[in-house]
């Protein structure tokens, strides 16, 4: 199996909801990583471009940067956690890259990091 993986980092704001308590709204510089893999080579010997993924995570990214994410769909609906984050932003990237990938390859997951050492990962079923 090989993977690629492309980063982006953005400010936003978030307040979440622990135990029915909703803490003080406070802002991170959030780590997004996403992973794709194949088990297979495409015939340039690429799991897929790495600038194909990383401009559709910009696009998926844009409408939370410098933003509260309480404000923004879906997580003015959803509380905003690092975890719901993760995998919003997996399951967009699956649905927008789509055929673009080729046959073999397929997001794996994202992980999402709120703080140093504090990251949420959502794996994709395969």
């Amino acid at each position: 199996m090989h993977e690629i993986t492309v980063r982006h980092e953005f400010c936003a704001a978030h307040s979440i909801r622990i135990a029915g308590i909703e803490e003080p709204v406070h802002g991170h510089n959030w780590r997004v990583c996403a992973a794709v893999c194949a088990d297979k080579l495409d015939s340039d010997g690429l799991v897929c471009d790495f600038h194909s993924v990383h401009a559709m995570l910009l696009e998926i990214v844009a409408p939370f940067e410098n933003r509260s994410l309480n404000e923004v769909e879906p997580f003015n609906k959803r509380n905003p956690t690092a975890e719901l984050l993760a995998e919003h932003i997996a399951t967009r990237l699956h649905e927008e890259l789509g055929g673009a990938l080729g046959p073999h390859a397929r997001v794996a997951w994202v992980g999402v990091t709120e703080a140093p050492g504090c990251e949420a990962r959502y794996h994709l079923p395969s």
